[in-house]
């Protein structure tokens, strides 16, 4: 049986089972295919390009769980091409309407002195921790060659089975270990415009790290003869990571961009750039919408009455530290550490960066209000925000079942503790 015939045949099975059943199909790299099953079926949502392709190669489970998104990827190949390129720059994303600060619009506008002068086929993108190569591949689509390097040679031999398979010409695949003092060996003769790094965020333990000196490779060592190789540099790291603290131990960072998908935080991306020292930019990505945060402090404007529509940031605004900057738009805060927002009318240009829901009741957070609550709206989501308990104890007290369009948040406003009923907008 074809490999393939085998993968689709069995993408419905217990993989254990078939490791156990090896003998049956002495034709069939068991373990191989084991991995393949299992990551195809995390790759089916995440990765759809890759997943229609039924004859790529998965040989490592860690590799599919810790690679790229297809929109987080294309994010990155978005932002590459902008910064090296050229002439016209790539589209980062649309951003609706207008706000009080500067914006990325459609395109992203750059002073042409941003650019490094490339080819005329686009820019030279080395990639030195290759992974599964799903960054690799998104930067295929917009460079003139990729240099593809992994250190482990499983993934490398897949890499260049699926490469073929997605019909990328133009990707150099390298095996060798990233490590300080050898750079420039692994590099050769590649000369890129752009060099590209995500460090394993995985301790020789499988315990998960989040300090950069404790990622494989330790950029902190290599970023020196990094830059002697070319100008700029995008690491990707850990949403985890405290913002604050790589500003002071970097301090060439040009750009950072929080990455988020389906409301989650996926990426951290820093774009450095040797020798910067002016100001940095932060920007907000939100599935297919971009919103650049100002780094001024925004103006606190604080709640004094109960608005028709109350706004939920969502995680990537508030991985950015823009508590505050919904009130750049007329929407008045809670409270100064209850990160809810309340207006009269729904703000467009806050669509794709938090969730809006229309304010039913409000009502005092005590006893008899919550027996009331939870009696009348037996099915809501519910959420404890700035008060004593946390959201699962609050949920107990009110009786809810989860499920339906209430949300049921309890949050601390001015000096008091509030109930507030909604109703989830689209």
């Amino acid at each position: 049986m074809e490999f393939v015939d085998f993968i689709l045949a069995h993408e419905g099975d217990d993989t254990v089972r078939l490791l156990l059943s090896r003998d049956r199909f002495p034709e069939v790299d068991m373990d191989l295919a084991a991995s393949t099953i299992e990551a195809r079926r995390r790759l089916k949502a995440k990765l759809p390009e890759w997943y229609a392709v039924t004859s790529l190669h998965y040989p490592s489970r860690l590799s599919a769980e810790q690679c790229s998104s297809s929109a987080t990827a294309r994010y990155k190949a978005r932002l590459v091409a902008g910064y090296v390129v050229a002439g016209p720059v790539a589209t980062l994303g649309r951003v609706r309407g207008r706000g009080p600060t500067d914006r990325l619009g459609g395109v992203a506008k750059r002073r042409s002195q941003d650019h490094i002068a490339c080819s005329q086929g686009g820019p030279r993108i080395a990639d030195l921790t290759g992974g599964l190569g799903v960054d690799s591949w998104a930067f295929a689509q917009v460079a003139e060659e990729v240099m593809y390097n992994e250190r482990e040679e499983k993934l490398v031999e897949a890499a260049k089975h699926n490469f073929r398979e997605l019909g990328l010409t133009n990707v150099r695949i390298s095996n060798a270990v990233i490590e300080k003092g050898k750079a420039g060996e692994v590099l050769g003769d590649f000369n890129p415009d752009l060099i590209y790094m995500d460090p394993a965020r995985r301790a020789v333990d499988g315990r998960k790290v989040f300090l950069l000196e404790d990622c494989s490779p330790d950029v902190t060592g290599l970023l020196p003869e990094l830059f002697e190789h070319s100008r700029f540099i995008l690491l990707k790291l850990s949403p985890m990571a405290d913002i604050t603290m790589l500003e002071k131990r970097l301090p060439c960072i040009r750009e950072i961009h929080v990455v988020a998908t389906d409301g989650e935080c996926r990426e951290l991306l820093l774009l450095l750039e040797k020798d910067w020292n002016g100001p940095r930019r932060m920007f907000v990505a939100e599935d297919e919408a971009v919103m650049e945060i100002p780094r001024e402090r925004m103006k606190y404007k604080a709640a004094l009455k109960f608005g028709e529509y109350l706004f939920e940031p969502g995680k990537a605004l508030l991985k950015s530290g823009a508590f505050d900057l919904p009130c750049s738009y007329g929407l008045e805060k809670m409270a100064p550490m209850t990160h809810l927002f309340l207006s009269e009318t729904r703000v467009d240009e806050l669509d794709s960066f938090g969730k809006w829901f229309e304010v039913l009741e409000v009502l005092p957070l005590d006893k008899r209000a919550m027996k009331a609550v939870g009696e009348k709206y037996p099915e809501a989501e519910v959420s404890a925000r700035n008060i004593p308990m946390n959201s699962d104890k609050l949920r107990n007290r009110l009786g809810c079942s989860s499920g339906g369009n209430i949300h049921i948040f309890g949050a601390g406003f001015a000096a008091r503790r509030l109930l507030f009923v909604c109703r989830r907008l689209g």
